[in-house]
């Protein structure tokens, strides 16, 4: 089967390694990864501010790249839903409404994908640390994804997962909220940051590296070394240093 990567703008373009990450550590599974290289943003900052007219132009493009694909995995929730609105984008248009339906069947969130396609959740990762996790506003509320990090995280030996307080809370980053609202959103980041202080953890966790963009960002500005990473670094990282023992 062609099982190809959605690597989004922010991984692309800043944390490579979050998708190099994933894919090492899909292809322990046999999973080798296609790059279709025409793919691009997927259109929600335009999606999200009404210009929907230019977020049908990204959308058209992953749609296309997409297409021969089997299935679709991406290193984010936020992304990952945003294919959810492509049939609303494409609701006058029967040839990519039709291709909006297929490509939101098949495409997954990496936890969603690697626990409920592949049927793995214990990956065989060693990480000795106290772990917080943040659960993304997208990935959780929208698209669902509540268990499966969960459930990849508890099989982690030596992992200490330390319940997160107001773990549901957004951390203010929202895309372009953060530029219009920037007061607003400062104050939701700099509360989400104080939450994960208290836990006493170090390493914070997640499923989107905007949200963890803005938690890092107000925990170094604050001098905190907390370690903020997405889950498929720390099980990579896991998994090779289990490997070692």
């Amino acid at each position: 089967m062609k099982i190809s990567l959605f690597v989004t703008c922010l991984s692309d373009a800043l944390f490579p390694r979050v998708a190099e990450a994933m894919a090492r550590l899909l292809g322990r599974y046999g999973v080798q990864l296609e790059f279709p290289e025409i793919q691009t943003c997927c259109g929600q900052p335009a999606y999200n501010s009404g210009y929907w007219d230019e977020a049908r132009i990204s959308a058209k493009t992953i749609l296309d790249a997409f297409e021969d694909s089997d299935f679709v995995v991406a290193p984010s929730g936020s992304c990952t839903y945003m294919i959810h609105h492509y049939p609303d984008l494409f609701k006058d248009d029967p040839t990519y409404f039709n291709k909006a339906k297929v490509l939101q069947s098949k495409c997954y969130e990496f936890t969603q994908f690697l626990v409920d396609v592949l049927g793995v959740t214990d990956v065989g990762a060693f990480y000795p640390q106290k772990v917080t996790y943040h659960p993304s506003c997208h990935g959780s509320r929208l698209l669902g994804v509540k268990e499966q990090p969960l459930k990849l995280m508890k099989h982690v030996k030596g992992l200490e997962l330390v319940p997160l307080p107001f773990a549901e809370d957004c951390c203010g980053f929202g895309g372009t909220f953060a530029v219009k609202m920037a007061d607003i959103s400062g104050a939701m980041v700099t509360e989400k940051s104080d939450h994960v202080l208290e836990t006493e953890a170090s390493v914070l966790v997640g499923l989107d590296m905007a949200c963890l963009m803005n938690i890092a960002g107000n925990l170094r500005h604050r001098g905190e070394r907390v370690k903020v990473m997405h889950l498929a670094e720390l099980l990579y990282e896991g998994v090779c240093a289990h490997e070692l023992i």
